[in-house]
C-alpha cells in the first residue's frame, strides 16, 4: 500500500530542515526512517533530497510512505460488517456486537482484525492493523481503524491529548433523571484476570459524566461520555451508583432482555488526522438495544441515534 503525500512550505517553515518540518506536522522519527528506505521517499519539486535540506517557501515537499507487509498472525475470515466512512488513511466501522478487535486465544479467528485482513486482501491490499479507539467485544459501534502509519501516529497522540470525543448510549437498571459524574479510581480486581472494581486505594483515576435520553421506571436509556478510558469503565461505573448495565456477563447477568452488555458507541467527533477536516459520525443504536426501548421506554419525538 503507497500513500503519497505533497506539501506546499509556507513562509513559516522557510529556513526548516525537511526532517524538523515532518516532525512538526505529526511524522514520527521512525516514519522518518521508514520513508528513508523508499526509493524518491523524499524529493523537492520532483528531485530527491536529503533531510538536511533547508526549506524555502512554496517548494513542493513529496512524501512517500510505502507499506509492504500486512500484519502477520491475522488470519484474513469474512465477517460483515458496515463502514461508515473510509478513505485512503482512515476507516470507521460500525462494529457489531459479539467481535471482539484484536484475535486472541479463544477468539482466533472471528475478531474485526480477521474482518479487513479479508477485506483488504480481497482488493489485493496490504493492511497493517492499527486500531484507534478499542470496543469491548460486546460493545456494539464506532472505532476508528488507522490505514497507513502517519495516520495511525497522529491519530494515536489525539487519544493521549483527547482529542477524540466518544460518546456512548446505555441501558442501565433504574430510574436516572438527572445529569451525573461518577469520580471512582478503577483497578483490576484481586482475584480475576479481566473483572474490574472501583478501588479507593489502588485504583486509576477514572471519570465517567452521564445524562438521561429516556428515563423509566426500571430502565432508562442514558448518554455518556468519558474523561479517562479505563477498561470497563462504564460497565463498573454504573454498577458502582447501582445502574448496571442489563445482559452485562460480568458485573450484571440478568438476560432476560439482552444477551450481551447494553452499550453502544454511538458518535465520535474528532479532526482528520491528514486533512484537517472536522468529522463527526453518529451511529443508531443495534435492533437489540431499540427493542428495549420500543418495549420499556416511552419515546417522545426522534432522536437522531434511532
Amino acid at each position: 500500500m503507497q500513500r503519497i503525500f505533497e506539501y506546499t512550505i509556507s513562509k513559516e517553515y522557510e529556513g526548516c530542515t525537511i526532517f524538523d518540518y515532518l516532525l512538526n506536522i505529526g511524522y514520527s522519527r521512525s516514519i522518518i526512517t521508514h520513508i528513508k528506505k523508499t526509493d524518491m521517499g523524499i524529493s523537492i519539486n520532483n528531485e530527491w533530497m536529503y533531510m538536511n535540506h533547508k526549506l524555502s517557501e512554496n517548494e513542493v515537499l513529496k512524501v512517500i510512505l510505502e507499506e509492504n507487509s500486512s500484519s502477520e498472525h491475522i488470519e484474513p475470515v469474512k465477517h460483515e460488517f458496515e463502514i461508515i466512512f473510509e478513505d485512503e488513511d482512515i476507516i470507521v466501522i460500525n462494529k457489531p456486537a459479539n467481535m471482539p478487535i484484536h484475535p486472541s486465544i479463544n477468539n482466533y479467528d472471528n475478531s474485526l482484525a480477521n474482518a479487513l485482513a479479508y477485506y483488504y486482501q480481497s482488493q489485493n491490499e496490504n493492511f497493517v492493523f492499527r486500531c484507534i479507539n478499542r470496543l469491548d467485544k460486546d460493545t456494539s459501534g464506532l472505532t476508528i481503524i488507522a490505514k497507513n502509519m502517519l495516520s495511525a501516529t497522529i491519530l494515536y497522540d489525539m487519544v493521549k491529548t483527547r482529542k477524540i470525543k466518544r460518546e456512548y448510549l446505555a441501558i442501565v437498571s433504574g430510574k436516572i433523571d438527572s445529569d451525573g459524574t461518577i469520580d471512582a479510581p478503577i483497578a483490576r480486581k484481586c482475584d480475576s484476570v479481566i473483572e474490574r472494581c472501583v478501588d479507593f486505594e489502588k485504583g486509576q483515576t477514572a471519570i465517567t459524566n452521564f445524562s438521561p435520553v429516556i428515563s423509566g421506571k426500571d430502565y432508562s436509556l442514558i448518554k455518556l461520555s468519558l474523561k479517562t478510558g479505563r477498561t470497563h469503565q462504564i460497565r463498573v461505573h454504573m454498577k458502582y451508583i447501582g445502574h448496571p448495565l442489563p445482559g452485562d456477563f460480568l458485573y450484571n447477568p440478568d438476560y432476560s432482555l439482552i444477551k450481551r452488555q447494553a452499550l453502544h458507541s454511538y458518535r465520535l467527533q474528532f479532526m482528520h488526522p491528514i486533512t484537517k477536516e472536522d468529522l463527526d459520525f453518529i451511529c443508531p443504536l443495534p435492533n437489540d438495544m431499540k427493542t428495549i426501548v420500543d418495549n420499556y421506554l416511552t419515546l417522545s419525538g426522534k432522536p437522531t441515534f434511532f
